[in-house]
């Protein structure tokens, strides 16, 4: 004859069951960590480096659509014609940003005319001048800006590295 089991018991025994479960993976997760080196605390991430482009034939206020660091990151690089913060070329003057609205990930398009990103979803915009600050609407973050580097014997623009988290990720290495 089997004897219902009351709630209480029911409760105690899936508790200690997914106790025990629990105990058991992390001692798996301890054992994996101690087996494998972990970039748990590192503070930069193995970014590879992408040529972009000629700084001289880069035209003044036209954004230039590029993906950076992977596939899935849209992006644009900016000649401003004038020295910038964070800005790299023989007139210090070429910025890149990430495209994506640090808001809610829309894509942000370049406005030429007052030098600015516009998000069309929730109406935030950045400024291409002042390092992708936020301006105003619903962003509480900068856009990610894009560490370039100049290479002043070959007159390169090289991608080499991301200031900011692009929206939707843990880390902005896929």
């Amino acid at each position: 004859m089997s004897h219902p089991l009351s709630r209480r018991d029911f409760l105690k025994i899936s508790g200690g069951a997914a106790a025990g479960a629990g105990a058991a993976i992390a001692g798996v997760a301890a054992t994996n960590a101690e087996a494998a080196p972990s970039d748990t605390g590192r503070s930069t991430l193995p970014y590879k480096p992408k040529m972009l482009g000629k700084a001289k034939t880069l035209p003044v206020n036209t954004a230039q659509a590029f993906n950076y660091p992977d596939a899935s990151s849209p992006c644009a690089m900016i000649k401003m014609g004038a020295a910038v913060p964070g800005g790299v070329g023989p007139e210090r003057d070429i910025v890149a940003y990430s495209t994506l609205c640090s808001h809610m990930g829309c894509p942000v398009a370049y406005d030429q005319q007052k030098r600015i990103f516009n998000c069309p979803c929730h109406f935030s915009t950045f400024d291409a001048e002042m390092a992708g600050q936020m301006v105003c609407g619903q962003a509480t973050e900068n856009l990610p800006q894009i560490v370039l580097q100049y290479n002043a014997k070959d007159d390169t623009v090289t991608a080499v590295a991301v200031n900011g988290l692009i929206y939707g990720r843990q880390s902005n290495i896929l």
